[in-house]
This record gives C-alpha cells, sequence and structure tokens, in this order.
C-alpha cells in the first residue's frame, strides 16, 4: 500500500467569480477552485494548472496551501472536466485538520500472476475506508501470485494501513480469479479428441 505525501502548493484568492473569469483564470493556465467545510465560509482561490494536474495523477491527495502566506490543510474532494477535452475546469476542496478522520474510496492495484490458464477479474476497483486526514492511503495493494480458478478475494481480506477501518461490505468480492471461456472450451475440446483417439486405438487394436 502506499501513503501520498502533503503538497506544498501556492495559490491566490479569488475576488472574480463567473464562468467569464473562470474562463480568463485558465486561460492564464490556473484552475478555479472552493474550499469549504468545518463550519468556515468558502474560500474562492485559484490552483497553479500544471502543477496540480501533476498532483492528481495519483488519487486523495492532501493539500497544504498557502493562501496569501496563510496555510491550509485541503482533501481533493471532486473535479469537474471538460467532457470532451478532458481539462480540469474547477476543484472541490474539503478543509482537514490533523489527527481527524475522513472517508475516502481508496484504489485496488493488482499485483502479481494468477494460475496459469486463469483471468483475475476486478470486480471492485476501489473500497471505502475511514482514515486519520494526514495518513490517507493513496493505494491498497493485493497480491494475487497463483491463485487457482474459483478463487475470490473479498474486501475483508484487503491489508488495510494502520489506522484505517474498513466501511465498505466486508464481503465485497474484490477480485474473482476464473478461467476464461474460450480456455475452457479448449480444454474440453482437447479432453473430448483424446478420447475419442483412445476409442478409436482400442478399435483398431481388436
Amino acid at each position: 500500500m502506499a501513503k501520498p505525501g502533503v503538497n506544498h502548493v501556492v495559490t491566490d484568492a479569488r475576488e472574480s467569480f463567473g464562468k467569464g473569469a473562470a474562463r480568463k483564470l485558465r486561460a492564464l493556465g490556473k484552475i478555479p477552485a472552493v474550499i469549504y467545510g468545518h463550519g468556515t465560509d468558502p474560500i474562492h482561490v485559484a490552483l497553479p494548472g500544471h502543477e496540480i494536474g501533476l498532483i492528481l495523477r495519483k488519487s486523495n491527495q492532501i493539500l497544504d496551501l498557502d493562501i496569501n502566506g496563510k496555510s491550509q490543510l485541503a482533501l481533493v474532494k471532486d473535479v469537474q472536466k471538460d467532457p470532451v477535452r478532458q481539462i480540469i475546469e474547477h476543484i472541490d476542496l474539503v478543509v482537514i485538520r490533523k489527527g481527524e478522520k475522513v472517508i475516502v474510496d481508496v484504489p485496488i492495484h493488482i499485483t502479481g500472476e494468477s494460475a496459469p490458464g486463469t483471468l483475475a477479474n476486478l470486480d471492485a476497483p476501489t473500497v471505502s475506508v475511514e482514515a486519520e486526514a494526514t495518513h490517507i492511503p493513496e493505494y491498497f495493494t493485493v497480491d494475487i501470485e497463483g491463485l487457482e480458478d474459483g478463487q475470490h478475494i473479498y474486501a475483508k481480506d484487503v491489508t488495510l494501513v494502520e489506522g484505517s477501518n474498513l466501511l465498505s461490505d466486508p464481503e465485497l468480492l474484490v477480485i474473482a480469479v476464473s478461467t476464461p471461456r474460450a480456455a475452457a472450451d479448449a480444454a474440453e475440446g482437447d479432453a473430448a479428441e483424446g478420447e475419442a483417439t483412445e476409442a478409436a486405438s482400442a478399435e483398431a487394436a481388436e
């Protein structure tokens, strides 16, 4: 499993709002965002586009925002993208404090290979956990080395980072190992052909 670090980001407070202002920001290589939570008034900021784009390649990233010289920890909650160009248009951030718990969906990464001829299907790409705000796992690693047809891994089998609690149903199917139908049919065909050959050989011997 991996833990993301805290990303220090210098940002600017926004005074202008609306679609026009947002377009101007994006033209300058910045991303409009809003920070909310803990009963505080929403804070509108402009984030550096290229830097944020690199950070968001990983999930559940924590930002240490420098807003006019003041530090504010925040968790990336929602990223809105243009459906066609996939350009980040807006980001929602939620205020977090050290020591508090937050609920996040953590991706599953598979390592190893299941038994020859089998296929490992990732049925649940994420599991939901409650974790310390500053110790959110980037992903959980599940080793499938040597697993055979019919074997399953459930949410309860995933090893969590210390301080995290599983919120997903423990019986949630995460990974299922199976034999692809085509391979199974081919194996059955080979077996039938072998039986037919043996029968023919027996008849010839008679």
